[in-house]
C-alpha cells in the first residue's frame, strides 16, 4: 500500500522496531517489562511531535497480539467510541489508542472511565501537550504517564536508512541514492521529528527524476529544498514556549550570555514580546535584585522602548537588557527574606505587635498604651536608634542573609551588620 505516506508506513510492527526512546522500551524497561509480562496498562504518551507516540501505541497492541482501534478525541463522537466498546465486548478486550486525549471533554470521559477501571479497555492517550497541565485528574489517575524525547539526529538517520532499505514499506527496490550531507541535513534539521526527516524524504524522492542510469540521486541541494524550515518547536500555547522562557530565565541567573541571548533570539522568533518583558522585570528582581538595584528600572525603560519599537527593532533594546541582566552580579536575598518572614505568617507565627509601635493617632490611645516609647528615629543622629520592631516571641528572627558579590550589598551588609551589633 505505498500510496499511503511512508512516515505512516514506515511506523514499527512491534516493540524491536521502535527508533529511540530507550528510557521506556530498552532492556528491563518499564513499557518492555509490560510487555514481556504480557500486561499492557493505560498509559499517556506525551511528547513533541514526530517522536512517535502514536507508532509506539500500535506497536505495543501489534507486540501483544491485541485487537485496537484508534480515535481522536476532537473528531471522533461519543458515539465512535460506543462502537468501540460494543466490539471491545465480543472481544473480550481492546486496545484504544486515542490522539489528542488532551481535547477529551467531560461527556467522553465520564463514558470512557468505568470501562477503563474495569479493564474493558485498555486507552493509551497520545498527546503533544503535558499532562499534568492538560489533561483531567480522573483520566490521569487511571493511567501512567511517559514522556518521549525528541529524537536525536543518529536515532532519525537509523530511520531513514531503514526506509531506503525496506523493499516493502520503503524505497529498497528503488535505485535511490543519498549522500551523507544530504542524510545528515534530513537528520539535523528535523529538530528530532521522525515524521519531518520522513516527509522531506518522501518529497526529495518522489521529487527527483531518473538519471541516465536509472537511479535517483539525492543530494544536499535537494535535500536542503525539500526539508521545510524549522527553527525550533515553538507555539505561544504549548509546553515548549514555557520550557524556552524557562531556559532564558535560567541562563541569565547562570550568567550564561550566550545561552541567554539564543533563548531571547527563540521567544523573538516566535514574536512573544509579552512573555519576553514580563520575564526580564521578573527576573531584574527576583535574581538581579539588591545585587544592582538599578537593574528592574533598566529592565522595564528596555522593555518600554521594546514595546513602542515593536520588531524587528525591539530586539535592540532587548539585547542590551538582556547582557546587563546576564552580567549582572545576582542576589535573590530580599525576596527570599520576604518568603522567609511569609513562611512564619503562614505557620501562626505571628506574635503581637510591640505597643510603641502601635496606632497612637485617635483619643485614649495613651491609656492603651499605645504608641508610649516609641523613639523616633529621624531624632537621633544618623536617623537610627535602638528599639524593638519585631513581635516578643519571634524579636531575634533573622530573615535577610545578605550577600557580598556586589558593592551595593556588601554596602547594605556593613549597615545590616553595625545595627545586629547595637542590637
Amino acid at each position: 500500500m505505498k500510496h499511503q505516506p511512508l512516515a505512516y508506513r514506515m511506523r514499527p510492527k512491534n516493540i524491536d522496531g521502535i527508533i529511540g526512546q530507550e528510557h521506556l522500551v530498552g532492556e528491563g524497561r518499564v513499557i518492555r517489562r509490560m510487555v514481556t509480562a504480557n500486561k499492557l496498562a493505560s498509559m499517556i504518551l506525551f511528547g513533541p511531535p514526530g517522536t512517535g507516540k502514536t507508532s509506539m501505541a500500535e506497536a505495543l497492541a501489534k507486540s501483544l497480539n491485541l485487537p485496537y482501534r484508534e480515535l481522536n478525541a476532537v473528531i471522533d463522537r461519543k458515539k465512535d467510541m460506543e462502537i468501540v466498546v460494543e466490539e471491545a465486548k465480543m472481544a473480550g478486550s481492546m486496545v484504544l489508542i486515542l490522539d489528542e486525549v488532551h481535547r477529551l471533554d467531560k461527556a467522553k470521559q465520564d463514558f470512557l472511565l468505568p470501562h477503563l477501571e474495569n479493564n474493558l479497555l485498555t486507552m493509551i492517550g497520545c498527546t503533544t501537550s503535558n499532562p499534568y497541565h492538560s489533561i483531567n485528574p480522573a483520566i490521569r489517575s487511571r493511567t501512567h504517564l511517559f514522556e518521549l524525547n525528541a529524537l536525536e539526529p543518529n536515532d532519525i538517520a537509523l530511520a531513514l536508512k531503514h526506509a531506503l532499505h525496506d523493499k516493502d514499506e520503503g524505497y529498497g527496490d528503488e535505485k535511490v541514492n543519498v549522500n551523507e550531507e544530504a542524510l545528515t541535513h534530513f537528520s539535523e534539521s528535523a529538530n528530532g521529528d521522525l515524521r519531518a526527516a520522513l516527509n522531506g524524504l518522501e518529497l526529495a524522492v518522489s521529487s527527483t527524476p531518473l538519471n541516465q542510469n536509472g537511479e535517483k540521486n539525492i543530494t544536499l541541494d535537494i535535500a536542503e529544498e525539500c526539508m521545510q524550515k524549522k527553527s525550533f518547536s515553538h507555539d505561544k500555547g504549548g509546553d515548549a514556549h514555557y520550557d524556552v522562557l524557562s531556559a532564558f530565565q535560567k541562563s541569565i541567573r547562570g550568567s550564561d550570555i550566550n545561552a541567554s541571548l539564543h533563548y531571547l533570539g527563540r521567544l523573538i522568533e516566535a514574536g512573544d514580546l509579552e512573555s519576553i518583558a514580563r520575564r526580564l522585570v521578573v527576573i531584574a528582581y527576583e535574581d538581579i535584585g539588591i545585587a544592582n538595584p538599578q537593574a528592574g528600572p533598566r529592565a522595564l525603560a528596555a522593555v518600554q522602548a521594546a514595546e513602542r519599537l515593536g520588531f524587528p527593532e525591539a530586539r535592540i533594546p532587548l539585547s542590551v537588557v538582556v547582557t546587563e541582566l546576564a552580567l549582572s552580579p545576582k542576589s535573590n536575598s530580599a525576596y527570599s527574606a520576604l518568603d522567609s518572614a511569609l513562611a512564619d505568617i503562614r505557620k501562626g507565627n505571628v506574635g503581637d505587635i510591640p505597643a510603641h509601635l502601635k496606632d497612637a493617632h485617635y483619643s485614649g490611645a495613651k491609656d492603651l498604651g499605645r504608641g508610649v516609647g516609641y523613639k523616633y528615629p529621624h531624632s537621633y543622629e544618623n536617623g537610627w536608634i535602638k528599639q524593638q520592631y519585631l513581635p516578643d516571641n519571634i524579636k531575634r528572627k533573622k530573615y535577610y542573609q545578605p550577600k557580598e558579590n556586589s558593592k551595593f550589598e556588601r554596602a547594605f551588609k556593613q549597615v545590616y551588620d553595625n545595627i545586629n551589633k547595637q542590637n
